[in-house]
């Protein structure tokens, strides 16, 4: 077991921490012949560089991606594909008065009892700085799957409870907080502004479309496509609810409305969000994640000291408001991972 790599067939090994010299990562199992270059890798990273938008953290990083091995003269030759993105903007300093306490909502209690220490840094391996080398990945996966014109969208559908009314995905990519409708942002961002005022932090909701999948992806007991789905989004930090498909929603239908029925021409719905029996249907597949409002607030809080004593803290450092925008890319490249790996193990079955 390797608790570092996604993927069997394609997979993604990572490392690097918030506050070290930088985060990076291995791809194995990447067809030879893929066109790739760093310009087409740095444009996915570019969305979800820190120090953009009101709802962002103030740390500012370039997340310059550097492709080490694995391509030659603008193709993947096959070979494992080694990268690395340098922290530029750490400031360790931020986080001295953490070091004998827990934060609330963070990893820290969990990996201190885990393994006898932690670096509070920031959080270390815990932070979702971590989450710049699964971009990586899912940008390597992307060129993959778009050789069979599979397309990954993503957008946000909700922040701090607000709703959008309409999802236009294909908007979503120019739109600020990657929003399923421009006529919502408005009243998040007046929302996020109010929040940031007092100290305190919003969660939202995600919505990931893949397009032109193809039937068959995904196997019919243990490792069901919609299984690894939810699994490689429950796995990115901020993620506590992942739903394929109507998702808890089916729980309020009949069988009759949750259906799909089929005609020749195709299925006349997609409740199943493009999973049947944890196989592909060749429908778009719909996967939602709920995502948890930033931990870190600006707000004095109660905890307890290394030796369970109480105390309170308020939490410094630069921090987001929400993760949403900067996790849109991640959960986006998740999907492009697990449907790489899938497809891949399609083609070696066949």
């Amino acid at each position: 077991m390797n608790a570092n790599t996604f993927g069997s067939v394609f997979s993604l090994t990572t490392f690097g921490e918030s506050h070290g010299a930088g985060v990076g990562g291995v791809i194995d199992g990447c067809p030879a012949g893929i066109a790739l270059d760093e310009a087409l890798v740095q444009t996915e990273l570019d969305r979800r560089k820190p120090g953009t938008g009101m709802a962002g953290t103030t740390r500012k990083e370039s997340d310059t991606v550097r492709l080490l091995s694995g391509v030659f003269e603008g193709k993947t030759t096959g070979t494992s594909i080694g990268f690395f993105i340098a922290n530029e903007s750490q400031r360790s300093g931020d986080y001295g008065n953490l070091a004998q306490v827990f934060r609330p909502g963070h990893a820290d209690f969990g990996y201190q009892h885990k393994y006898g220490l932690r670096d509070y840094r920031g959080g270390g391996r815990s932070s979702g700085r971590e989450t710049a080398a699964r971009v990586v990945g899912g940008a390597v996966a992307r060129a993959v799957l778009a050789q069979q014109g599979i397309e990954i969208l993503g957008a946000s559908t909700a922040i701090g409870g607000i709703e959008a009314s309409t999802i236009v995905m294909e908007e979503a990519r120019a739109c600020p907080y990657f929003a399923c409708d421009a006529a919502i942002v408005p009243q998040w961002e007046e929302h996020i502004a109010s929040v940031r005022r007092s100290g305190d932090t919003v969660g939202g909701v995600v919505r990931i479309e893949a397009r032109n999948v193809p039937v068959g992806l995904g196997e019919p007991v243990f490792d069901k496509l919609d299984a690894r789905l939810a699994y490689a989004c429950m796995g990115v930090g901020a993620v506590k609810g992942v739903s394929i498909g109507e998702g808890f929603g089916a729980a309020l239908l009949r069988g009759s409305s949750n259906n799909d029925p089929l005609h020749p021409q195709g299925f006349a719905s997609n409740h199943a969000g493009g999973v049947l029996g944890g196989i592909s249907s060749g429908q778009n597949i719909i996967v939602e994640c709920a995502v948890k409002p930033i931990p870190s607030i600006a707000q004095e809080q109660q905890t307890v000291t290394l030796h369970n004593e109480p105390t309170s803290i308020i939490v410094g450092g630069r921090h987001d408001i929400c993760a949403i925008p900067r996790i849109v890319p991640v959960l986006e490249a998740m999907v492009a991972l697990t449907l790489a790996d899938f497809l891949l193990l399609q083609r070696r079955m066949g």
